[in-house]
Order: C-alpha cells, then structure tokens, then sequence
C-alpha cells in the first residue's frame, strides 16, 4: 500500500479495574463469548473491553450480527442455554457479575440493573393493566402495595404522560406505541437502576415520539445519574444520546472513542462505510447514490487470519489479510480514540464503493422530452378520498377528504405520526379497504373500482406493495425461486424460457445472487428477504409500487443498498412510489414530492425541497425539527460537511383521537403558532406557496417565511 508508514501502535489503556470496580457503573474486560452449535463452539464476541462512568450513555453501534445484543445479554446473565462466556469480567456498580448467585443476581437485577427492549408490546403483558406491571417493580424493591401504586402513578408522570391515573387502568394494547415504551422505561426505571441498558428502543417510533422518549431518557438519567448503554443502528440517535461510542463488527471492537471525534473524523474502514451510508441532509437520489458496505458479516465463529474486515475493505492489502491490527490510540479532540486498522490515519480517505452522482439519464424506454411530458400526467389520482371506520361506541373517520396525484416515475413520500392514516390511504389507494362513498380513485384517468377483488389483472398488476416486515409477506416454507416464481405464473404471455429469463432478469435486478435461488426466506438475512420482497413486487412489471416503511428494520448498510435499488428500478423502468417512511431522512433522499398526512387530513403536499426547505405547515416544522442528525456529511472528509442544526419544537399533549377530532385545524391543540378563535372554530383552506407547494393554515404563508427563518 502506497502513502506514508502508520503509527506505531499502541495498547489500549489497560483497566486499573479496583478503580473502575469504584468510579464506573459498568466495566467489561476481555469479554469473549462462545455459543454452541452444531456441536462445536463459535465466538460471537472476542476480547470485548470497554467501560461506562457513573452517569455517562455509551453508544454500541455495528450491523445486525455483530454482537451488540449478545453484550447486553451477557451482562445481564441472560445468555441462551448454548451460550457462555468463555473469557473476561463484567462487573456492574462494583459487583462482578459471574460470581453472583441466583439470590445476588435476582437482587442485582431488580435494584443495580434495567433493560428497555426494542419492542414494547413484548415486554408488556397483555392480560394485566399498565398498574399491576409497573407496581410490581416498586413492590421487587421492596414497597407495600399501596406504596407501589402511588409510586406508579409518580413515576407515568415522571416519564410524561398525562393522566397516569386513567392510563394505570389501561391494558397495553389501549396505548400507542410511544406510550407503551414509556411505561417500559418507567418499569426499568422504578428500582433507580445504576446501569440502564437499552437496546433499540425508538426504532418503529415517529419522529415525535422518538424525541419525546430520547428527550425523557436524557432528562431521566440527568436527575437520577444513571448510566445509559445505548444499542442502536441509528447512528443519529447515538450521535444525539452518546457521549462516547463503540463501534462493534463481528464479534470485536474496532473503534471506540468520544462521539463527536468518532464521527467526525472515524478512523476505521468499517466506521466510514456506516456513515457514508446514511441518506444525510442535502442528499437526493437525483444528485448522490448512498455508498455501502460490499459483501456481508463472516460467519460466527469464523477463524480469520489478519484483520476481520480485511474481505469488505477497500484499503486492504497483503497486511491487512495476513496480520492483526492491534488496537492503535490516538490522542483527539474530545479524549482518546482507539482503532483496529493499520491504516487508521487514512481511513478517512477510504474510496467509495458507488459512485457520488448519481446519472442523470432517463429511463431507458422514456426520452427526455417525453419524460418531461409524462411528469405532469397523474397516473394515479386520488379525490375527496375518505374512510370511515365504525367500531363499538365509536366513528373513526381514518382518512378525511385526501386529494393527491402521482406522475409517472415520482416518488411521493407519506410522512405523519403513527395514526395520521398513513397506511390506511396506501390501503385505500391498493384496494384492501373500500373507501367511503364520493371517494374517486382512479388510474391512467379510469376509474378503479373500490376493492381489489373486483380489478382485472392489469389494474391489479399495476399497484403492488412492498411491506415493512418482509417476513410477514413471505412463505418461509417455499424457495425463492418458486415465490417469485408464483407471481409470474400471473403472466399468461411468460411461459418456459421466457419465464425463466424473466426470473432471472428480475432477480438481477434486485441484486439477488442466484445461489440464494432455491433458499428459503428463513435461511435469508432481513436486506435478503426485502430484495426477494421487491422482486416479488416488480414481477408484474407494476406502475405504482406502494413502500410501506420497507427500511425500518434494516441496518443502515442495508437501508442505502435497497435505497439505491429502488431509485434504480425506478430509473430504469419509470414506476412510480408511494413511499411511507417514519425516517424523514430517507424519504427526503427517495421522494420527489412531500404529502404531510395529521389525524387523516392532508396538511402540505409539494416538492420535497419546498416542503424541506420551507416555508412549512407548524407540524410539519415540528417533525422535521424532530428529526436527529448528523452534521453534514457524516463520514467525508472535513471540508464535505455543514454545521447546520434545528432547534427542537416540543408538541404538547398526544395525537387527537380520530373518533373525535378537533373542531377548526385539527392541529391546533397542539399547534405551537397557534392564532387564536380562528384556529379553533374555522378549517383553514389550502394557500399556494408557489411550484405545487400547498400549505393548510390560517397563517399567511410569507408570515410563515418570515417566522421559521427568524427562529
């Protein structure tokens, strides 16, 4: 390898581990964890060592399979029967964990030690009420019923939600999402715990209640000074929460340090390549593709000789496959920073795997004047399109009179709070619900009859859907030959070859190797399964293709792949999206147009850099202030970034009932610019804020300008 010699290395600090057993909530030395499987052990963790202060968040980060969780399990003694640790100390607020018995541990658990999961409704028991789950935390530490209720109802207000008592006499299944993971946090916090570890709690979160749970959990452990162990894939949120961070890939620690020099100037490959694939502020698919991460994690247990990334790593030479890198330490801005890589000082420079630009040709099929032409012919229209839904004592008005087109080969991004009728539009649009009468939906000008059963196979064909959870969607019995094979069999003109070269077509498509042709979908990761999820819905060469959340789940590595093949397969064959998405990132980087959805109205619709850029409706404002961030161009080289930052707009109050929404602007209880009587009485009209950028409020939209600039 060409350019200047590296660093001598330099062992990483050794722990002076009486003094971390005093100073530190918690401490993890050498930590090498083994499972057993198909009768041999494989090292799922390797020489793991890292430390949390008392009252410090510390960032794990690294994709699905590198270990994080397995940390968490292993500190908690909560290893599966196959799994042990096979070497190193975890010790938690002066207590070595592995030498507690059952009535020590049990002990530790319910008073040093909580956990929050990535999903809530797990963690709840669904037959008992959110009073009985919380109190019997208070009642672990030894509280009397009574006392334990009373606490409860201290502790729902503590973790902001309003009337605890009415909430108490709830089960899970009554509350939302958000509100379900603040009663989790509550129960992890009702013991006061050291160490409080948590692992993905906001992903499947909106922007709002996001902030609302990170807001809480940085005020929490402000007052109480508990340590944060923060798992997550959202390196935004890491980036917001963490003042250090660790950087985990297949079973090591590759960098570590404080978050801001982390991130700022990374100096691992692996580092690099997870920041570059974030869809950061400014990024569309029509300037940057995202860059990611070539090949996949090696198996567990895999015995690598030299450097474990050296197969992914374009910096990588005859060195990196034949020798270990140590663990260099350099001296940053923020403190020390430590990194796997014998080239850690130019890892900055790592070159990228897809080009910056992306092209900027038209479909193969559409020139460029017929494009033009085509972007401002709806193929698909909505109008006055309603659902109503009627449910014991009560009328759910889900979608409230939506008007919207989308043009051949756009993108039109779905954004709003869980329960802002995001997926019941996309369902309506589908067929798989009928809408309520006077709705019109039509395609291509004709209109479709209300629910799929009654379209004809091309209208069918034309609107596909591509689901969050590809699990869901997919027979886990059957190969992936023969799934995408049955929506072909739909085809009537494809038969033999011609069906044969189709599949493979497709499946080249979406990037799938033919190897993983006759798999089945358990035997696939998640970015696999969404591929097969994608060709299955292309198979029908569709016109409109409706992403409801297919990202949310993904590792960020993952998330750029599938967002560089859909912007692809749009390019290439001119469909258009219907892209819902709780990550305005994302949809910022995929949509071409915005429409802004609140308790089944349509607030703001126009081009996604109006709608970005502003002037915005006060809700849209509040989510995008919502969202966190990470400074530029995360990952680049210094003069690549921009310092800009948002200030939060906080929403009182939660996201009004669609049974009985507010009179006037259905925003207005919770609108921070609100007017005054005319905000609560009348509905306001749409004003064109010029280019097809519509905006529902009662405030003028230079006033608006001029208002959101000033803050």
């Amino acid at each position: 390898m060409n350019g200047p010699p590296p660093s001598p290395p330099a062992s990483f600090p050794a722990f002076d581990v009486s003094k971390s057993e005093q100073s530190d909530a918690l401490t993890i030395v050498g930590l090498t964890v083994t499972y057993r499987a198909r009768g041999r052990e494989r090292e799922v963790l390797q020489d793991v060592s890292f430390r949390i202060r008392r009252g410090e968040s510390y960032g794990l980060v690294g994709e699905s399979g590198c270990g994080k969780s397995t940390v968490a399990m292993a500190t908690l003694r909560y290893l599966p029967r196959n799994g042990r640790v096979k070497a190193g100390r975890i010790s938690i607020a002066g207590k070595e964990v592995h030498s507690l018995d059952a009535v020590a541990l049990r002990e530790m658990r319910a008073n040093a030690i909580s956990m929050v999961y990535q999903d809530p409704s797990r963690a709840l028991n669904p037959s008992l009420t959110v009073a009985r789950q919380v109190s019997e935390a208070f009642e672990a530490s030894g509280a009397t019923y009574d006392e334990a209720l009373t606490r409860t109802a201290e502790m729902l207000r503590k973790v902001r939600i309003a009337e605890p008592e009415r909430v108490m006499d709830s089960y899970p299944h009554q509350l939302s999402g958000g509100m379900q993971q603040r009663v989790v946090i509550a129960m992890a916090l009702a013991s006061q715990p050291a160490l409080l570890i948590l692992d993905e709690p906001t992903t499947g979160l909106d922007a709002t209640v996001e902030a609302e749970v990170l807001d809480l959990v940085a005020q929490l452990r402000e007052e109480l000074g508990t340590a944060v162990l923060f798992i997550s894939h959202n390196l935004a949120v890491i980036g917001r929460m963490c003042e250090r961070v660790g950087v985990l890939y297949a079973g090591k620690l590759v960098e570590e340090g404080a978050t801001q020099d982390v991130f700022a100037r990374p100096r691992h490959p692996y580092t690099v390549g997870l920041l570059r694939c974030l869809p950061t502020s400014g990024r569309s698919k029509d300037t940057d593709r995202l860059d990611t991460i070539a090949g996949s994690l090696p198996q567990p247990g895999s015995v690598t000789q030299g450097c474990i990334y050296a197969e992914r790593c374009r910096l990588a030479d005859d060195r990196c496959r034949h020798e270990a890198p140590p663990p260099y330490r350099v001296r940053s801005q923020h403190g020390d920073q430590m990194s796997r890589c014998h080239y850690h000082e130019r890892a900055i420079e790592l070159p990228r795997v897809t080009a910056l630009h992306a092209s900027g040709d038209a479909p193969s099929d559409v020139s460029d004047n017929a494009r033009n032409a085509l972007d401002h012919s709806p193929v698909l229209r909505a109008e006055n399109v309603s659902k109503t839904f009627h449910v014991p004592g009560a009328t759910l008005r889900a979608v409230d009179d939506v008007s919207l087109e989308l043009a051949k080969g756009e993108t039109l991004g779905l954004v709003g709070e869980s329960g802002s009728g995001k997926t019941t539009l996309a369902k309506l649009l589908l067929g798989l619900i009928s809408p309520d009468a006077g709705s019109v939906i039509e395609l291509d000008g004709a209109r479709l009859p209300p629910r799929v059963t009654n379209r004809n196979d091309d209208q069918v064909k034309s609107l596909q859907i591509v689901f969050q959870n590809p699990d869901s969607a997919l027979n886990r019995a059957h190969s992936v030959k023969r799934l995408i094979g049955r929506a072909l069999s739909r085809l009537s003109s494809l038969h033999g070859p011609a069906r044969d070269e189709r599949l493979a077509s497709l499946t080249q498509a979406v990037r799938l190797p033919d190897r993983y042709l006759t798999s089945r979908t358990r035997q696939l990761s998640g970015g696999l399964k969404q591929r097969v999820a994608i060709a299955r819905a292309f198979a029908g060469d569709p016109r409109i293709v409706v992403c409801d959340e297919p990202t949310s789940a993904l590792d960020v590595s993952v998330q750029a792949a599938i967002l560089n093949l859909l912007a692809d397969l749009q390019h290439d064959r001119g469909v258009s999206y219907v892209f819902i998405s709780h990550d305005l990132h994302v949809v910022r980087y995929l949509s071409d147009r915005i429409a802004v959805l609140y308790v089944g109205r349509l607030l703001e619709i126009g081009p996604a850099d109006a709608v970005f850029g502003g002037p915005h409706h006060p809700y849209t404002e509040a989510l995008l202030s919502s969202v966190p961030t990470l400074d530029g161009h995360a990952g680049e080289p210094d003069e690549a970034r921009d310092n800009s930052r948002t200030q939060r707009i906080r929403l009182s109050g939660e996201l009004p009932s669609a049974a009985s929404p507010p009179s006037g602007c259905v925003f207005h209880t919770r609108c921070p610019r609100k007017l005054g009587a005319i905000c609560e009485q009348q509905d306001p009209p749409f004003t064109d804020a010029g280019d097809g950028h519509r905006i529902r409020c009662h405030i003028p939209v230079d006033e608006l300008r001029v208002l959101q600039r000033r803050d």
